[in-house]
């Protein structure tokens, strides 16, 4: 099985906010998808499915911890324990400063980046999990990060949002089947990153 989270605040207030963008990830996977109801476990919401790959179908789980965004590794650790599943079977989808607003990198592993979600993914379940990594871009001014993040993704980042989403959703099989060199490829292939980013395009670091 598959462990599929992604990052975000529980709340209807917060339910636009580009720190949010991981859980619109899921919410989009499920619209395409076979995937059962939401429910509450594991401090959070999950939804069972399984993704029909080339090389056979795969169970998923997919999990929006309602811990707040900062100590979503409380969730994870719990559904990880409970289905046993390794931390090199869990994709955590979030918001990334340090990419270009609609740029997408999977990556595994790695370091937190200060990223407080992030961090305590690691500090529970190990730092060997795969990284959805969805570009927000960066403000400019580390005072203004948070402001940044808890704001709603504006009107006119909201075609490319929609596109990656959508094309994360669509690639999905790869993605289960362990393909991530063409996951990774097809993402960028289907929704490719705006040519100029918008204010906050940021450093652009991988």
């Amino acid at each position: 099985m598959l462990l599929i989270t992604g990052l975000g605040n529980p709340g209807a207030k917060y339910t636009r906010n580009r720190h949010n963008i991981g859980f619109m990830t899921l919410d989009a996977i499920t619209a395409d998808w076979n995937f059962g109801p939401w429910r509450s476990r594991f401090q959070g919401m999950t939804a069972e499915g399984s993704i029909d790959t080339p090389k056979g179908p795969v169970k998923v789980l997919l999990l929006k911890p309602q811990t707040y965004y900062n100590e979503a590794g409380r969730s994870v650790l719990e559904a990880a324990h409970f289905y046993k599943i390794p931390p090199e079977d869990i994709i955590v989808f979030h918001d990334e400063l340090d990419l270009a607003p609609g740029k997408f990198r999977l990556k595994a592993g790695g370091g937190h980046a200060g990223n407080n979600g992030l961090r305590s993914i690691a500090s529970h379940v190990g730092a060997d999990v795969r990284r959805g990594r969805i570009g927000i871009g960066h403000p400019g001014d580390k005072s203004k990060v948070t402001g940044w993040v808890l704001s709603d993704i504006p009107k006119a980042d909201e075609e490319w949002a929609g596109n990656l989403l959508d094309a994360i959703s669509r690639a999905l099989p790869l993605l289960a089947a362990g393909d991530l060199d063409a996951f990774q490829t097809k993402v960028t292939h289907l929704a490719p990153a705006p040519e100029t980013p918008g204010p906050g395009g940021g450093p652009d670091a991988d």
